[in-house]
């Protein structure tokens, strides 16, 4: 991915929402499947399920509330909350990974369509424009990400003793 610090807007939402997805990946690439679903913390969080959250994130704001379909005909799960972090025991690292930059792929896709001002309703947020998703999942990975980061240090330290 090129660098851009320049540019209209919408090239820098874009750049910084596209900067973070690979962050949320980078975070779990080259962990052991066991490593990708160690719990540290008391909540749900596990590594491979941050990335399971950003893909369910990508499905209800692009899928489902930017280009209008129903829940039942997004490509993916689009529970938010607890249930988003939620990783079948036959689901493996790669195929979240895919699922994850499939989800995305779809959401730029989408997007493409839109103007950053056209607004959308969402059932709990209310009125959004694309500006305020892009910002709104820039701020949701760049989040998630520092979560993966510090999950990844601690399995990391639990591996060297």
């Amino acid at each position: 991915m090129a660098k851009t610090t320049t540019g209209a807007e919408r090239r820098l939402l874009e750049y910084m929402l596209d900067r973070n997805r690979a962050e949320v990946v980078g975070v779990v690439r080259g962990l052991s499947e066991a490593d990708a679903r160690s719990r540290l913390v008391t909540s749900m969080t596990t590594p491979i399920g941050l990335l399971k959250h950003a893909a369910v994130a990508e499905r209800i704001w692009f899928q489902h509330v930017l280009a209008g379909l129903p829940e039942d005909e997004c490509d993916g799960g689009t529970t938010p909350g607890d249930a988003s972090f939620v990783v079948a025991d036959n689901e493996t690292l790669d195929e979240v990974i895919t699922e994850f930059e499939r989800a995305s792929e779809r959401s730029r896709a989408i997007a493409a369509d839109f103007d950053l001002d056209v607004v959308k309703t969402h059932p709990r947020a209310g009125d959004v424009s694309l500006r305020f998703i892009y910002l709104l999942l820039i701020e949701d990975f760049a989040r998630h990400a520092g979560h993966g980061d510090i999950l990844r240090e601690q399995i990391e330290a639990f591996s060297r003793r």
